[in-house]
């Protein structure tokens, strides 16, 4: 193993372990709330959950792009541009933050009229919107902390604190349900509990481990116009690029809706391999921001290059890895998320799909990382773009003969095209500028 495999696999490990613990903070909520004795909860942790997921989703642009401009002034060891940088993003995530809470009445609003809960749900769901709203600030300044925590190489510090609002979540919310007697409301309460508690771990940590850099602060350059333009213009490539993302998503699960309760639960089942790879390979991708983008800082090209390839050899490794275990266990596995049978024996004609996935999405990880470490977002939005219109055409076009074939090919094309065009994109204007 050489130097740069044990740098990759320093960052890389601890985001992978970051990664999986995130959909945790939701499942508590949901285990939680399915022991109290009426559905109706879960609907609304369910319907709450998703909503706050696709507005810090759209938002995620505070983290990767803090990331990626980060690593390249720590590449370059440009300690004020550094600084700047870490309270540009806070103070940017803080008005994000704000500007939710003065509008959480017209978002809860949207929310009820998208996803319309049953009667029974709906109140209950606003109930949770409401209180879990106020986190929006700490939810906001975690982004921003955390990735530039990853662009000065640090990805245990992300890691230390995911664990930790985990468990806050877990004695909060229990505290308050079984020993308040509280119900949706005191759920709501724990993970907003757990969502500032882990907000300021991040400003512990933060000020014990780099409060010496504070010498280094220019206050005169943080609202520059050039820097706040750049600023501004890398996140907004990203956040243009998100909404293709979620759009591409959510009409994927609306789709599969429309053909039936079971391929819509065959579409989710075998979508949580795919995650559970992605969780994977968004380490690996966390890696060539923070190595990528400090060695492109700090022009260093036999550095960087040789960064690319081993994430690249990694990333082979992982989805030939993941193939074979799909292929020895994948039917095995689905029988532990659900017991239907009707939904297993469906699985099981496109089962297929779950297979090649993991081949034909590698790419589009590992050059998602390398374009946020160079802040190549206008790039990462047009390949998003492309492949995005791709996943339309070829599903629209060839529906009405293969149906959710159709669906799962498109997602596959979608997936490969996106690392297809990033490769074209990395030669023609990355490799010959370092």
């Amino acid at each position: 193993m050489t130097q740069r495999d044990r740098q990759i696999l320093r960052i890389a490990g601890p985001s992978i372990v970051s990664n999986i613990t995130v959909p945790l903070l939701g499942l508590v909520d949901v285990a939680i709330v399915g022991h109290l004795g009426d559905a109706a909860y879960i609907g609304a942790i369910a319907v709450g959950s998703m909503a706050f997921n696709l507005i810090y989703w759209i938002f995620g642009f505070l983290r990767m792009g803090t990331s990626g401009m980060t690593s390249q002034a720590f590449g370059r060891r440009d300690l004020a541009c550094v600084m700047q940088l870490l309270v540009r993003s806070l103070t940017v995530a803080l008005a994000v933050a704000l500007t939710l809470i003065v509008l959480q009445w017209p978002l809860e609003w949207t929310m009820v009229r998208l996803m319309r809960p049953t009667a029974d749900v709906e109140p209950w769901a606003r109930t949770y919107f409401s209180i879990c709203i106020w986190g929006a600030p700490a939810v906001l300044g975690l982004y921003g902390l955390m990735g530039w925590f990853v662009g000065m190489q640090n990805t245990r510090m992300p890691m230390f604190i995911s664990i930790m609002q985990n468990v806050v979540n877990i004695f909060a919310s229990l505290t308050f349900v079984y020993g308040l007697g509280m119900r949706i409301e005191g759920v709501a309460t724990g993970t907003v509990i757990a969502q500032y508690a882990g907000f300021a771990a991040a400003i512990v940590l933060l000020l014990r481990h780099y409060g010496r850099l504070g010498r280094y602060m220019v206050w005169r350059g943080v609202l520059q116009r050039n820097e706040l333009w750049r600023f501004f213009t890398v996140n907004r490539d990203i956040f243009l690029r998100t909404l293709c993302l979620v759009a591409v998503n959510l009409y994927f699960t609306s789709a599969g809706a429309r053909q039936g309760a079971v391929i819509l639960a065959v579409n989710t089942v075998l979508m949580q391999l795919f995650l559970l790879f992605s969780y994977i390979m968004d380490g690996f991708a966390n890696a060539g921001e923070a190595l990528g983008g400090r060695y492109y800082g700090a022009r260093n090209g036999d550095a960087f290059r040789d960064t690319v390839r081993r994430l690249f050899l990694w990333g082979l490794f992982m989805a030939a890895a993941f193939t074979v275990v799909y292929a020895i266990g994948g039917m095995p596995f689905l029988r532990l998320l659900t017991d239907d049978e009707a939904v297993i024996s469906a699985s099981s004609a496109y089962f297929p799909w779950a297979l090649v996935i993991p081949l034909c999405s590698m790419a589009a990880f590992v050059w998602d990382g390398i374009f946020i470490g160079v802040t190549a977002t206008r790039g990462m939005l047009v390949s998003l773009a492309v492949s995005a219109s791709v996943f339309f055409v070829t599903f629209f076009c060839l529906s009405p003969w293969l149906g959710n074939h159709a669906l799962w090919l498109a997602m596959t094309l979608y997936l490969a095209v996106r690392g297809m065009v990033q490769t074209v994109l990395y030669r023609r204007d990355i490799a010959g500028k370092i």
